[in-house]
């Protein structure tokens, strides 16, 4: 039933190849969100304050890879990785390059708004799935107070937090790992220039990646699978390593109800949306089991009570004693208004008011037996009867019908020529990159039916 998907994490020299990617994936519109935090470029601008000519700079790369919005991955920390080590504190230095990690989340927040862009910084923070991290993530998140919003797509908040669940860690140890997520969602709920995503694990077996590099060498030494490795030059790092989140694992079951914690705190579900990090907590095909957990306490006790160490993950967590069900309209809140306008695009999707895009999901369901008989919300959600775009039946029965025009939904921010910034690029290409400037921009042939929102500074 969806008709909208964001790729949050698109390494800019490979841009390319996620446009041919997005080519190839029928019927549902696209965006992606070119990763910033570790870039060498914004290390330069930001360290000496330079936000107008950081601006002009993320301006570039979006108009160069088609991109929408800032995404930030451990900043920082996936530098650091290429020399062995990290930035688990945001206070921490990144190696040669005399800045931290909360200088780069200040900046990048500075600059997203400088710009006016449609969503705010989207940011994987430091520390992540780390034991005792939550104290942390409270300090991350302060970094965005005294922000506020400045643009004309009706988003109100300037941090999004992604993937909670993995920075909601109380513990010293595995051993002794417990919820942080109410101490978290006390924070969020008090603070609305912010939004999150729960990262729920749905204890499955999956292949985590991530630009998250020393993270993935970290899991690899924990679970002995096989690991890859791989640095983007001037960009990024990433890492892809197996994992298997098992019910007789009491730290995966106290995972899982860190996750739907996150969800049951919030007092603001227009700012708290459903999402498995996929795949790394989770494929995103799981998004219906983890609608009848948040429904249904049944459905939660059913799986707490199917776990190998239950009693370990009740005593570490508050999961059994939370006994709110979310309603549909809760639902629709976390999977559709509340992701649109956290994204800019309340205009377009995730509502049905005039000029919105026409994009209608009906499922198969009785609203009035849906807590007492949670399968029947996981099969209702896995199947639409009817999934309308932009006025097109394309669903209809769980069967697909038409396979009508997609779009790919990118930013242009239009500013004046800057040529210090155009000076930068150029010798920055010419001494440390592999590929021609030439080279580098995606070609408008590789980008599907493109539709731009326009910001227009200066």
């Amino acid at each position: 039933g969806y008709t909208f998907t964001n790729e949050a994490a698109m390494p800019p020299l490979f841009a390319t190849h996620v446009h041919e990617e997005f080519r190839y994936t029928p019927i549902i519109d696209q965006s992606a969100m070119p990763v910033f935090g570790n870039n060498w470029f914004c290390f330069e601008y930001l360290k000496n304050k330079e936000i107008e000519n950081n601006a002009a700079y993320v301006a570039w790369l979006l108009q160069s890879t088609y991109g929408f919005g800032i995404k930030c991955v451990n900043p920082g920390g996936s530098e650091a990785w290429a020399w062995g080590r990290n930035c688990v504190d945001i206070h921490d230095t990144v190696p040669f390059f005399d800045i931290t990690p909360a200088e780069i989340i200040t900046g990048l927040i500075e600059t997203n708004e400088y710009l006016g862009l449609p969503h705010s910084l989207h940011l994987h923070g430091n520390n992540f799935g780390n034991p005792g991290n939550y104290e942390h993530t409270i300090k991350t998140l302060s970094l965005a107070s005294g922000f506020k919003a400045k643009n004309t797509f009706g988003r109100e908040q300037v941090l999004h937090n992604t993937h909670l669940q993995f920075f909601a860690y109380k513990g010293d140890s595995w051993g002794t790992i417990a919820s942080g997520a109410r101490e978290v969602m006390d924070y969020v709920n008090t603070h609305p220039n912010i939004t999150v995503d729960l990262g729920a694990v749905t204890l499955d077996e999956t292949t985590t990646m991530t630009a998250d590099g020393p993270f993935e060498h970290h899991l690899q030494l924990l679970n002995h699978r096989k690991w890859a490795n791989t640095d983007v030059e001037l960009e990024t790092g990433a890492g892809v390593v197996p994992y298997i989140y098992s019910k007789d694992t009491a730290v995966n079951g106290i995972q899982w109800a860190i996750g739907l914690e996150i969800a049951l705190f919030a007092q603001d579900l227009m700012r708290v949306y459903i999402s498995t990090d996929h795949p790394n907590a989770g494929p995103f095909t799981r998004y219906p089991r983890i609608i009848a957990w948040l429904m249904s306490q049944k459905a939660r006790d059913a799986t707490l009570a199917s776990m190998k160490y239950a009693k370990k993950v009740t005593s570490a967590s508050h999961i059994a004693s939370l006994d709110r069900e979310l309603s549909l309209y809760e639902i629709a809140m976390m999977t559709r208004a509340g992701p649109a306008k956290s994204l800019g695009l309340s205009s377009l999707y995730g509502s049905l008011h005039e000029g919105a895009y026409g994009n209608v999901a009906i499922y198969d369901l009785n609203p009035n037996s849906l807590q007492t008989d949670p399968d029947q919300i996981e099969a209702a959600f896995s199947r639409t009867e009817y999934t309308i775009k932009e006025g097109v039946i394309v669903v209809k029965e769980g069967k697909i019908t038409a396979e009508p025009d997609k779009h790919t939904i990118w930013t242009r921010a239009l500013m004046p020529e800057n040529l210090q910034v155009i000076r930068d690029i150029t010798e920055k290409f010419s001494s440390g990159y592999t590929v021609n400037l030439d080279n580098y921009a995606v070609s408008p042939e590789h980008v599907y039916n493109p539709r731009a929102l326009e910001v227009k500074i200066g």
